[in-house]
């Protein structure tokens, strides 16, 4: 009797995010959906460590999914969107990484095309910048550079009876890359009034020639009020640091390429990313990108043990009394004298009005925190005058003075 066909793995294997992720299935609140996608993210790559093309496939199932099923979400906050593009990100290499054969490889590009056809919002719009790796090998992106190359022309066209949108641009110009294609690259977005989006893929060409100087003025020529300086940094930063002009990249654009969401944290990136740098030089260089902003370097400075450096910083232009309370409690046993220092700097930036929401228990964490570092030097009766002189010099009615006012005999 003849056996029964095995079905293809792919076929029946049951993913959990597919009912997760129907039409219509999130609501107004983006947190729900951001916790799903995580999930789902996290199931594919545990497939994919024993079974990278059925990894492959749940990766794509996902990506034909998630704009359906988030319609409805609240995007205002950009918080969806960025965790749409970081499930992108990690599930780009598990597609493309995966050992399918042409045929294969050549139906997961279709339906993946057709889902950022279909993407309304968009939110998988970023998938086409990763196309060329996607299709795995030049030849397949140079067979999908062919058939998109006609439409993208015409969209860059500088007719403006020819030119438009077309979502299939970036993924020509990634399918041309990863094809080599450079000079056609080059050519295609050689017109007016292109997007700095279109025009990275030029210079990416170029320094993929080993014209790095062409590659970098070309970049520099494109600055302008609609393109991001931040983009044309890193790009820029990326092709010096690719060349080992390691010290040129840092000069050039290495403080401004790792701009992050707070000022430690772009101390951490430009310090991680240039580890041979001294962190007080690279403190004071981003330091002197912000005038007037020092103290706010503070935590910073605090985070390398600069602790002289910090107090200074604090000490020059405003920074959060909240911040350097903590400071002055965290440090109290290990570093007194800065402990001490950032307390009684946090109760000069309170008196002198520089605070947010702050109560009395704020107030009074920062006083006991400065005292019990004052008393672990010895100085505790000088700290507290000198306490005592800095808050009675606050306007009448000051809210330091009245919390403070009776323990300091004011």
């Amino acid at each position: 009797m003849m056996a029964k066909r095995k079905e293809p793995a792919a076929e029946t294997h049951e993913w959990e995010f597919k009912a997760r992720f129907r039409r219509h299935a999130f609501g107004w609140k983006s947190q729900p959906a951001i916790t799903r996608i995580k999930q789902a993210v996290a199931e594919i790559k545990k497939v994919g460590k024993k079974e990278p093309v059925l990894a492959a496939e749940g990766a794509i199932a996902f990506l034909e999914r998630v704009s359906p099923a988030l319609e409805h979400v609240d995007s205002s906050s950009g918080s969806i969107g960025t965790a749409v593009n970081n499930a992108i990100s990690e599930l780009v290499p598990i597609i493309a990484g995966a050992p399918a054969d042409a045929k294969t490889r050549e139906a997961w590009l279709d339906r993946l095309y057709k889902a950022h056809q279909d993407d309304q919002m968009p939110y998988i719009e970023l998938l086409a910048d990763y196309w060329g790796e996607l299709c795995a090998s030049s030849e397949i992106a140079s067979a999908w550079a062919d058939r998109l190359i006609g439409t993208t022309r015409m969209a860059l066209s500088s007719d403006p009876n020819l030119r438009g949108h077309f979502h299939g641009t970036s993924m020509c110009l990634s399918a041309l890359f990863r094809a080599g294609r450079y000079e056609e690259i080059v050519e295609l977005v050689s017109g007016d009034r292109i997007i700095w989006d279109y025009k990275e893929w030029a210079v990416k060409a170029l320094a993929a020639q080993g014209k790095e100087a062409d590659a970098l003025r070309y970049a520099e020529g494109c600055r302008s009020p609609w393109a991001s300086d931040l983009a044309i940094d890193r790009l820029c930063e990326q092709i010096l640091l690719s060349s080992g002009r390691i010290e040129d990249a840092y000069t050039r654009y290495g403080l401004r390429a790792n701009q992050a969401g707070t000022y430690l944290a772009t101390f951490r990136a430009v310090a991680k990313k240039y580890p041979h740098k001294p962190t007080s030089e690279i403190l004071a260089d981003l330091v002197s990108t912000t005038p007037g902003d020092e103290g706010k370097w503070f935590a910073a400075a605090k985070d390398a043990g600069l602790y002289d450096d910090a107090l200074a910083l604090a000490s020059r232009t405003p920074c959060d009394p909240k911040t350097l309370a903590r400071a002055a409690r965290d440090f109290g046993e290990k570093e007194p004298a800065f402990a001490m220092g950032a307390g009684l700097l946090s109760l000069h930036w309170l008196v002198q009005g520089y605070w947010h929401e702050i109560t009395s228990v704020d107030v009074r964490g920062a006083y006991r925190s400065t005292m019990a570092a004052a008393e672990r030097r010895g100085v505790g009766a000088e700290v507290k005058e000198r306490i005592r002189k800095l808050v009675a010099a606050e306007q009448p009615g000051g809210f330091v003075a009245k919390v403070l006012g009776r323990e300091l005999g004011l």
